[in-house]
């Protein structure tokens, strides 16, 4: 049996289905927003496009120019068809090449899109080639299939290992932190999204006539896809990661032994106060508090620290989560973007180390461009009067449950 009999068996089921990996116009849209605020007329690359389902989204709802990308010239075609019956023929441009050879200047795009298709090249490859491609400012979402917990049965692991090997998401998140970018956001596709695509797929293998050539091969093989996700699917799902180039004007790393007179100078001057600066040291020596790696400083052009943040363990009813403050910029380093830059820094840090949640009491006005919102929407409040909209929380990792009640500082914030 030749590749092209299997080949053409395998795109025989698959043509026409409304999409060719897990997802859902919601699951975009969420993506879309996790993204942030783009130009008025954003240039889109959708990579491994298939037959389109999020160009035509993005081009519709994001008024995008979009430049579709697919191997496979009848899923173009598919998408060509649609985006003129929608009056988005002038919107969508299609473009057969392959994704690790991609004919684009650097920088000619605002967004750089591909759910679901990343694996053809792997993602390490994804991040490191597609990188070039972004304008300044510009954001990569990217999906991801990865493992949901620590210890995947083994027949999840075989079957995977097989075919891709999956990791879990702090390994992914530290793999985006490698390859110099910061981590907007992620999102954890539900199991509908799961069920929009195998639904559709498995209808049409019932269908599909088990003599036709190439079937004996591809039938089998779909329907072993198929039944693993349905025993296995909660030990693996496809996470979206919304990933920007971290600012190339500040350095940012932990800090180190030689940088701890500094910090305390930075939160010293920061504030009106020298409590900030007490905090600091009152909080290393916490041992129940202090998280070696999470204490966090941008160095200016010079070398010295001109921002730092910091977590700190803290608990939440009976489980566990981090408490970000303080976060300080030298004064003659202010609204240039020293701050910002040390936050996404620590926060991805937490990530890397798989931490869950995030909390702040801040000003309302700046953390939710970090993904902060309040937390009395996932049930967490603090256990003294603070406005709601300042006590804010950012969930890093979606995959398990979150802890629930009042909030306990360390003892160094004296509340």
């Amino acid at each position: 049996m030749s590749d092209n009999v299997i080949h053409d068996a395998f795109f025989s089921l698959h043509h026409g289905l409304p999409r060719q990996s897990p997802g859902s116009d919601d699951s975009t849209r969420r993506l879309l927003a996790l993204a942030g605020p783009l130009p008025s007329r954003p240039r889109v690359l959708d990579l491994g496009c298939g037959p389109g389902r999020a160009s035509l989204l993005l081009a519709a709802e994001a008024g995008a120019r979009v430049t579709a990308v697919d191997l496979h010239e009848p899923f173009l075609d598919e998408l060509r068809r649609a985006a003129d019956a929608d009056g988005l023929g002038d919107r969508i441009r299609t473009v057969r090449a392959d994704m690790a050879e991609l004919p684009f200047p650097d920088g000619s795009f605002d967004l750089v899109w591909a759910e679901g298709s990343a694996y053809a090249i792997g993602f390490d490859t994804a991040l490191r080639e597609w990188r070039r491609l972004l304008a300044p400012g510009g954001t990569l979402v990217v999906s991801e299939c990865e493992w949901t917990g620590d210890s995947p049965s083994a027949e999840a692991r075989a079957f995977w290992d097989e075919h891709y090997a999956l990791r879990t998401p702090a390994k992914n998140a530290a793999a985006a932190v490698r390859a110099g970018y910061n981590i907007l956001g992620v999102h954890r596709q539900p199991e509908s999204d799961w069920a929009e695509y195998y639904g559709p797929l498995g209808a049409r293998v019932a269908a599909a006539d088990p003599t036709a050539p190439g079937m004996a091969e591809v039938l089998p093989a779909t329907l072993a896809e198929i039944a693993m996700r349905r025993d296995h699917g909660s030990e693996y799902g496809y996470t979206g990661y919304v990933l920007r180039p971290a600012d190339p004007r500040w350095r940012t790393r932990p800090e180190t032994a030689a940088d701890i007179p500094h910090v305390h100078a930075v939160n010293a001057t920061a504030f009106e106060t020298p409590s900030e600066a007490d905090l600091v040291d009152a909080l290393r020596r916490d041992e129940a508090a202090w998280l070696p790696g999470l204490s966090y400083v941008a160095e200016a052009p010079d070398g010295s620290v001109a921002a730092y943040a910091l977590l700190t363990r803290c608990r939440v009813g009976d489980g566990t989560a981090l408490t970000l403050a303080p976060v300080a910029t030298a004064p003659g380093h202010q609204r240039r973007g020293a701050g910002s830059a040390v936050i996404r820094a620590v926060l991805d840090a937490a990530r890397v180390r798989g931490e869950r949640l995030v909390l702040v009491l801040g000003h309302p006005e700046y953390y939710p461009r970090f993904g902060f919102t309040p937390a009395s929407r996932l049930g967490i409040a603090p256990g003294f009067e603070v406005p709601d909209e300042a006590m804010m929380a950012l969930v890093l990792d979606e995959s398990t449950a979150l802890p629930k009640g009042t909030i306990s500082y360390p003892e160094a914030f004296g509340v």
